[in-house]
């Protein structure tokens, strides 16, 4: 299995960049997919997820309304659009593949997930 995220850059504040995760070896039409975060000195957060086939997406209270998980069957990918972005969002992140039994609300916990890829550094200048 191998996740693959790209997308990642350097934006002012204010402005909009666009993650993608690119599988194999999983289907994200039968797993649930995940977007995590990890700033220098922190904890790895999680960002969004989203339910197998798009039953369902859900949102850390500090993106919603700027950030949009979602996912294209046909390539198996999933993306992780970004806009207004601030410079506390500044971080590597990480997509995951979990699972389909958990539920939606499992999808915050990282130890849900059984698959992760390497992760893009995302740098928000003020």
């Amino acid at each position: 299995v191998q996740l693959q995220a790209s997308g990642g850059g350097l934006v002012q504040a204010g402005g909009s960049l666009r993650l993608s995760c690119a599988a194999s070896g999983v289907t994200f039409r039968d797993y649930n997919a995940g977007w995590f975060r990890q700033a220098p000195g922190k904890e790895r957060e999680f960002v969004a997820g989203r339910r197998w086939g798009g039953r369902g997406t859900y949102y850390a209270d500090s993106v919603k309304g700027r950030l949009t998980i979602s996912g294209d069957n046909a390539k198996n990918t999933v993306t992780l659009q970004m806009d207004s972005l601030k410079p506390e969002d500044t971080a590597v992140y990480y997509c995951a593949a979990a699972p389909a039994r958990k539920i939606l609300s499992e999808l915050r916990n990282p130890g849900s997930y059984d698959h992760w890829g390497q992760g893009t550094q995302v740098t928000v200048s003020s």
